[in-house]
């Protein structure tokens, strides 16, 4: 069990490092450096960026509920009757689906989310903070024992 469990945390780990700092490059390097492009050669890179983008996110998701999950349901008996900790974990599942929607919705097609598209760098820097705020509940709750 201490491979996989090893191996889940990595692979948690990992997806976040990925995911979080693609999202901070885009909200705080590339959507301020696309804006200097003329309208045009903007949209091309949009389109070719979220085309390749939308896998991380897609496979992402999948890589952070199945680990997530998987080490959630293995933490459940060192944490039995810790309202605090279940608590803040909660917390921290409620954002991640969050994250999970608003970044879901950047890189979709849907015309009913047109309006959150045309608004990327607001999105994206919701998705930002919500991502620093689950860093900060899993830095406590790790710490804390």
């Amino acid at each position: 069990m201490l491979l996989i469990d090893t191996l889940s945390r990595i692979v948690h780990i990992a997806t976040a490092i990925t995911l979080v700092g693609g999202s901070v490059f885009t909200l705080f390097v590339l959507l301020p450096s696309a804006k200097t492009l003329p309208e045009e050669a903007h949209k091309q890179l949009a389109l070719a960026i979220n085309g390749r983008w939308k896998r991380f996110i897609h496979g992402g998701i999948a890589l952070f509920l199945i680990s997530g999950f998987y080490n959630y349901f293995r933490a459940i008996p060192n944490h039995k009757g810790d309202g605090l900790y279940h608590g803040l974990l909660g917390a921290k599942m409620l954002m991640a689906f969050a994250i999970f929607f608003f970044a879901s919705v950047l890189v979709g097609r849907s015309a009913r989310f047109d309006s959150m598209r045309a608004n990327k760098s607001k999105w994206i820097g919701v998705v930002v903070f919500l991502a620093a705020a689950i860093v900060v509940i899993s830095g406590f709750l790790k710490i804390r024992g």
